[in-house]
């Protein structure tokens, strides 16, 4: 029987701070791979394991165009993080609020 297939890691792929700003490089054109690579101080081959990472989770896509291979942001696979920030700053909202209401509960029991 064959194996789902696994669903793509958002939050593994932008983990990394050179993905990330591989992303931010490409929020609103297209690059061609060689711009890309001019940016960091590492070799072709490692950014292209970055970009494959990217690939993989959706959140770019490539085309070829003569001999260069062109890559774009695609921004829907980072609704997840978007969701999973909000609920984690719900979170952090209470506690801060739990927080500041035994502050303020504990400075009016003193003296």
């Amino acid at each position: 029987m064959a194996q789902p297939a696994e669903k793509p890691d958002v939050f593994q792929a932008i983990a990394d701070p050179t993905r990330r700003e591989v992303l931010l490089m490409l929020i609103d054109k297209e690059l061609p791979i060689s711009e890309i690579t001019a940016h960091f101080p590492i070799s072709r081959t490692a950014v292209v394991k970055h970009l494959l990472v990217l690939e993989n989770a959706r959140l770019i896509s490539g085309r070829k165009a003569g001999r260069e291979k062109r890559y774009r942001m695609n921004p829907e696979p980072l609704a997840e993080v978007s969701q999973w920030l909000a609920y984690a700053e719900r979170f952090w909202s209470n506690k801060l609020s739990m927080l500041q209401h035994l502050v303020e509960h504990d400075d009016k029991k003193q003296p």
